[in-house]
């Protein structure tokens, strides 16, 4: 395996609320040089919860998506605020989204996200052993909370408006861990 880039500039390029752009000047260990844009990674991490109500059925959320101009099915989610742990962000998200809390979280795995073009990483976290419990969220409307089974999964991967990859890959990590869990 090639040594890394070197990276002999980086500069931001552009800035909105949301997003930080940074081109990159970069050497590789042949000599070639390429500039590449990427969108800079924020000082806060990302947690995409996998609520198990029991053994088989996750509880999945419907909010709209600006980014695809439509309702979507998929998993709760959320930034790790200031001074939180992965487990205390997953289990807010999950009470502020689904009205769930979990006694049992644990970390799966570390996801990226267009690693060629962005520095965002997300956790995924199983929550398991749920009770009732809600907190306010941020969510400009109430989410609807729809409840699937992990045994019909293809079925529900293969509706069109379950199409987000972190949630997909997600289930079928948790599904998965669960199945050789048995």
């Amino acid at each position: 395996m090639p040594s890394l880039p070197k990276i002999l500039q980086c500069q931001q390029v552009a800035q909105s609320k949301l997003f930080r752009v940074e081109q990159l000047q970069l050497q590789f260990s042949n000599g070639e040089q390429r500039t590449y844009e990427r969108l800079a990674g924020g000082k806060t991490a990302a947690v995409i919860i996998v609520p198990m109500l029991d053994n088989d059925t996750v509880l999945l959320i419907r909010e709209y998506g600006v980014g695809v101009e439509g309702y979507e099915l998929g998993l709760p989610k959320g930034k790790v605020d200031a001074g939180e742990t992965h487990m205390e962000a997953a289990n807010r998200e999950l009470k502020e989204e689904v009205g769930y809390g979990a006694k049992d979280l644990q970390l799966m795995k570390c996801l990226s996200q267009s690693p060629n073009y962005m520095q965002h990483k997300t956790q995924i976290v199983l929550a398991r052993n749920l009770y009732p419990e809600r907190l306010e969220g941020d969510e400009p409307e109430p989410l609807d909370v729809v409840p699937a089974k992990l045994s019909e999964l293809e079925q529900w991967i293969a509706r069109d408006d379950l199409t987000e990859a972190r949630s997909i890959a997600a289930l079928l990590l948790a599904r998965q861990y669960l199945q050789d869990l048995k």
